[in-house]
């Protein structure tokens, strides 16, 4: 893939320096290496959406286990947009890695037709897309001895902007502790074009849908009040000051970071009792 130049406006800049980067790239590649190892398993399976995580977290697959033995799915719904779809298979194709396309539509029917009163509801019928493709991403891992890769990065898990047992059902997230503006610096690093690294996230969970909307702010805001309040040590009214952001901005974050803990921790169980 080409090289990719990368300049940001966002209200903290994120960045790492060329030697953190370079140390970011080995270790996420070395991750992945070791993950496989360790599960003593042959390779590794992932989702590709054609968004700017999936493509990282693809190229750096390749280069941590070879193109041989990393497996692809695309798996485009009616509510997905085809030029996502064919980004996805496009990043496949360029880094050489074997990929089959699952037309998940008539899957998830099967799921609508079971419980009809549910199928008017939008949030359900998107998670319902999302968990559809986990099951086949495992389908397909059990029976090639193959691991799954998460996508994911730190913005989504601290803000809990994925589906339970959905695109966050992996063994493991490769990028899991770069924000969104780190995924975009990495794979603008390992020439991902310009085109994919700055494109409109979205979950393609619906018509239209994209993931700002959804968190109700852009990702370099949500980025910045992550990193110095969530993350760090920052009160609100530092962080208004220094951001320039409003108060509600920073209470809409923390209210997804806290709505969103039980996505974060194993299902609770009472406590222990003393029998």
């Amino acid at each position: 893939m080409q090289q990719s130049v990368l300049s940001t406006d966002a209200p903290l800049d994120l960045r790492l320096s060329p030697e953190e980067l370079e140390t970011v790239e080995s270790h996420v590649s070395q991750f992945i290496t070791d993950i496989v190892a360790d599960a003593g398993a042959d390779g590794a399976v992932l989702g590709l959406s054609g968004g700017i995580d999936s493509t990282t977290v693809a190229d750096m697959a390749v280069n941590a286990l070879g193109a041989e033995n990393v497996h692809g799915l695309v798996m485009p719904s009616e509510v997905n947009d085809d030029a996502n779809m064919s980004d996805a298979e496009w990043v496949a194709e360029e880094l050489d890695i074997p990929y089959e396309v699952i037309e998940i539509q008539p899957i998830a029917e099967s799921f609508f037709e079971a419980i009809p009163e549910a199928a008017d509801d939008q949030m359900a019928v998107g998670n319902v897309y999302v968990r559809t493709r986990a099951v086949l991403n495992y389908f397909l891992a059990n029976h090639e001895n193959k691991i799954v890769l998460g996508t994911g990065n730190r913005s989504e898990a601290l803000t809990g902007y994925y589906t339970k047992y959905g695109d966050q059902a992996v063994d493991c997230n490769p990028i899991g502790n770069l924000y969104k503006q780190q995924v975009r610096q990495l794979a603008a690093s390992v020439g991902i074009p310009e085109e994919l690294v700055m494109k409109t996230p979205s979950a393609g969970m619906w018509v239209g849908q994209t993931d700002e909307e959804e968190l109700g702010l852009g990702y370099d805001t949500v980025d910045a009040i992550l990193a110095l309040h969530v993350d760090g040590p920052l009160s609100v009214d530092a962080t208004v000051r220094q951001l320039d952001v409003t108060s509600e901005d920073i209470t809409r974050v923390v209210e997804l970071y806290e709505k969103s803990k039980h996505k974060r921790q194993m299902p609770p169980a009472p406590p222990s009792l003393s029998l």
